[in-house]
């Protein structure tokens, strides 16, 4: 029989209560898996510049503690449009996603979208994140935890024929993101057709559409200069439209992370996080207009002047939106009063 000194028995029960403690669910090496589901395939650069470098930073800031999968390409299944309720149920952790692609839903991000109020992303992105916070994180967001909420690059009109004046937008089947803009396709004289990002393609190459609305910097992984050959700028101070977005975390989830790890999170999150995105995102617009610009595409650039009547025509979207909110008991004017003192503060710095 084999004799312990009392220096091994108390070794030996120093690492059981070490291995109790760890089984009691104590921080002690925990491991967290995280799934990110999202919409556009894996090489579109969100999720190669934003995305991923935000996923990795997250995994190496915890030490390697947290592990996130990313599924791109609704890979976990459903439609784009059910992503945030993804998020809420659990089915998975996080989500990137566009609050207008359940419309009604998230009435106050609509303030972003209107009509030529963005001037930049970044400044944008501050704005909407600071309005997130005190307009929405305890009502229309109360059932997730938002990491970031930002805004991508000027709208530009991607078209087969040139669009050079409103009269050109008459007829014209155009793919729009949200219902404000598609509010705003329909008062510009355009029929707008209302469909996910990843649907673009199809319908272009198939002629169910003529053009669509969104950021250069999605054009590529659309192959959209490929299939049309006429794209539309808005010169002046104010983009055409923008659309929202969030990086969103099951509430539950989050919730039950441990402190340290709980820190981990909120510090790759908030307004800095916010901008950082719609700047990257934005930033990310230019080298995609050049391949356009190479395949012998026709850039129309609209300058400040003439911009000024698509600016008018497009009002009515504005009252319309200010009119409805009044039904839903936000203040509409003060919501926009406020977003458009952000936006030029932000942009001014």
């Amino acid at each position: 029989m084999k004799h312990f000194s009392l220096k091994s028995l108390a070794l030996a029960g120093a690492l059981t209560a070490v291995g109790l403690m760890a089984g009691a669910g104590t921080t002690f090496a925990q491991e967290v898996t995280l799934r990110l589901h999202q919409f556009l395939p894996a090489q579109a650069n969100v999720p190669k510049f934003v995305l991923d470098p935000w996923a990795d930073k997250v995994e190496k800031d915890s030490g390697g503690r947290i592990k996130i999968e990313r599924y791109p390409a609704m890979q976990l299944g459903g439609k784009p449009p059910e992503l945030m309720d993804q998020a809420i149920d659990g089915s998975v952790d996080i989500v990137w996603t566009l609050p207008g692609s359940t419309p009604g839903r998230f009435p106050s991000t609509e303030v972003f979208e209107l009509p030529f109020i963005m001037t930049n992303a970044e400044a944008t992105s501050r704005a909407y994140w600071d309005i997130f916070e005190s307009k929405m994180k305890d009502t229309e967001f109360k059932d997730v935890h938002v990491i970031a909420a930002w805004v991508h690059g000027p709208g530009v009109i991607h078209s087969r024929e040139p669009i050079a004046t409103m009269d050109d937008m008459k007829g014209k089947k155009l793919r729009a993101p949200t219902r404000i803009v598609n509010a705003l396709l329909g008062q510009l004289g355009a029929t707008p057709v209302g469909m996910p990002v990843p649907a673009i393609t199809e319908n272009l190459s198939k002629g169910v559409i003529d053009g669509a609305v969104i950021p250069w910097e999605v054009t590529t992984s659309l192959k959209v200069p490929e299939l049309v050959k006429n794209h539309t700028e808005f010169g002046g101070d104010h983009a055409l439209y923008t659309t929202t977005f969030v990086l969103a975390m099951n509430k539950a989830r989050y919730d039950a992370l441990p402190d340290d790890l709980k820190k981990v999170i909120d510090d790759n999150s908030g307004q800095d996080v916010s901008a950082l995105f719609g700047k990257t995102q934005a930033g990310t617009d230019a080298p995609s207009r050049q391949i356009a610009v190479d395949a012998g595409n026709n850039i129309i650039e609209l300058s400040a002047a003439d911009v000024e009547a698509w600016k008018t025509a497009a009002q009515p979207v504005i009252d319309n939106w200010v009119g409805e909110m009044k039904g839903k008991d936000i203040d509409g004017q003060a919501l926009l009063d406020e977003a458009r003192a952000l936006i030029d503060k932000y942009t001014a710095k």
